[in-house]
């Protein structure tokens, strides 16, 4: 068995970007990995304006709180008003373009309106309540960097130099399909000695929520010669495939013996529990990584296996999960293994271990907020500090 830090250096060596790229609107572009970086041709904001609703001022005609001024004007947001005269307020709204000659803005809570003038009930300093010209974006600077995965703040930064559509990498393509002859889908009757097929779900689910076009090939019988044949067809059309089952030694696990006589496998075993059984490869021109079939084994590998090596292959500059250190509120006795642990943050802010660790009980992934990453042979006293990684990182 090779170690994790291994195991996840050989996948992202073999993590090839694809090389196309397309255009899409930017109001469609979340999820994706930008291909180019975007500069902006505009200061954010466009103009000094206000953050508050109330009355722009000079400071100098404000010399005490209680000064009294004329309202010359109305500026509403998207309207630009006339230069302030002295001795004058401009009724002002959040986001409208500060008057020439105004250098302060009173909300409205401190002033009084009296037919058409205002008293200022505040001593006001130059620049209150004042966004400057350009202090988010200033133009010419780049905004996005290429390799970043847009999120919904990505997006909205885009829209607001005025971005209407965003240079990103195509979706990777993904075939799926589940092995074992046990298995069976939602809706259909269980016969004796079945079990439906979660995998199928989970694993869908996770690749689509990364930006990839999933080909569903559903579930392969346990035979060497279905498995191959599986193979091929995926390989004729994607960029990766991906199964779970089958990868064991067990005389029905085929996949590890038909990936090596259709492609070739570089990798097979890791120490890290669970999912042990984890094999990766090639066939054709297309990737090969191949999950345990157990459903936390396979859930977990692919968080934190697979989705770095999606990721590098759609082109995101960043595939490493942000960790917390994070107090432990319970114990563990540890395994010679790299362990992943469900855990979830209590009410105190420590951590919670899921009572049964089993690699067969997914309702541990729906509990925990996370995983604890514990190191070979260490054991986890309550208090000690650990590595957590929450699946807001990992999803």
């Amino acid at each position: 068995m090779i170690d994790f830090e291994e195991a996840l250096a050989r996948l992202l060596a073999g993590a090839n970007a694809v090389p196309e790229t397309e255009i899409v609107p930017t109001q469609a572009a979340a999820g994706r990995i930008l291909a180019q970086g975007l500069r902006s041709t505009i200061d954010v904001p466009p103009l000094d304006n206000t953050s508050m609703d109330g009355y722009a001022v000079r400071c100098a005609d404000v010399p005490a709180a209680g000064t009294r001024l004329v309202v010359a004007q109305r500026i509403p947001a998207g309207s630009v008003g006339h230069v302030l005269a002295p001795g004058t307020a401009a009724r002002i709204f959040t986001g409208a373009p500060l008057p020439a000659g105004a250098d302060a803005v009173v909300m409205q809570e401190l002033c009084a309106l009296e037919g058409g003038s205002v008293t200022v009930n505040h001593l006001p300093r130059p620049g209150e309540w004042i966004r400057r010209r350009g202090e988010d974006i200033a133009a010419g600077a780049e905004v996005l960097a290429a390799g970043t995965r847009l999120s919904a703040a990505h997006v909205g930064v885009a829209a607001s130099v005025g971005a209407a559509q965003l240079t990103v990498f195509r979706r990777l393509r993904v075939a799926l399909f589940s092995t074992g002859d046990e298995l069976a889908m939602p809706g259909e009757p269980l016969k004796p000695g079945g079990i439906y097929n979660s995998n199928r779900y989970t694993l869908r689910a996770l690749l689509e929520g990364l930006g990839c076009e999933v080909a569903d090939l559903g579930i392969v019988p346990d035979s060497r010669d279905a498995t191959r044949t599986a193979l091929r067809e995926a390989a004729a059309a994607n960029d990766l495939i991906l199964t779970s089952g089958g990868v064991s030694v067990g005389e029905e696990d085929h996949v590890k013996p038909a990936v090596e006589a259709e492609g070739s496998l570089d990798l097979w075993k890791i120490a890290i529990k669970p999912g042990k059984p984890l094999a990766f490869g090639r066939v054709g021109a297309a990737a090969f990584i191949g999950l345990p079939g157990n459903p936390v084994s396979s859930f977990v590998t692919f968080i934190m296996l697979v989705r770095p090596f999606i990721l590098k292959a759609q082109g995101a500059s960043s595939v490493t999960p942000r960790a917390q250190a994070l107090r432990a509120d319970g114990e563990f006795k540890g395994d010679p293994r790299r362990e992943f642990l469900r855990a979830r943050i209590n009410p105190e802010g420590g951590l919670d271990l899921f009572a049964n660790q089993s690699s067969g009980v997914l309702t541990s992934c729906t509990w925990a907020d996370g995983l604890i990453d514990n190191p070979p042979g260490q054991a986890i006293r309550r208090g000690d500090t650990v590595r957590f990684l929450p699946f807001s990182e990992l999803l």
